[in-house]
């Protein structure tokens, strides 16, 4: 049985809610993670029209690409995907226990978003850092 995470995009921010609520909950975080996507994409709308235009711009999670490396394949967390969403205005919609693999269409860089940390941790550095996107 999966265990997928959807939040409507015309539902408010969660407010007043407490870190254990936030980063130990059912879904993890993955909702944080998409509402500070939607803010990002009010203080950034340069940054929202890239991701809605299929780019995968670094962001506070690991996932984002900035240029195409020599290994055009490479792995991204749930909470990027989740923050990716957010910035985009989509609806949050994660199946925890899955993977989805999305392509950059600035780079051409091949990104599969993980719930398995350890294909996160054990990747090889590429040599691309990872940026965060001021909020």
């Amino acid at each position: 049985m999966s265990r997928r995470i959807h939040r409507s995009h015309s539902e408010p921010e969660r407010l007043d809610i407490d870190w254990n609520s936030v980063w130990r909950g059912a879904d993890l975080g993955l909702i944080k993670s998409w509402e500070i996507g939607r803010k990002l994409a009010d203080q950034k709308p340069e940054l929202a029209a890239c991701a809605k235009a299929e780019e995968l711009p670094p962001l506070n999670w690991k996932g984002g690409v900035s240029k195409k490396l020599k290994k055009r394949e490479k792995f991204g967390s749930l909470h990027y995907l989740a923050q990716w969403q957010g910035l985009r205005g989509q609806d949050l919609e994660i199946d925890m226990d899955a993977e989805i693999t999305l392509t950059c269409s600035k780079t051409g860089m091949v990104v599969t978003f993980t719930p398995d940390l350890r294909k996160l941790a054990s990747q090889q550095s590429d040599g691309e850092e990872e940026v965060a996107a001021p909020i």
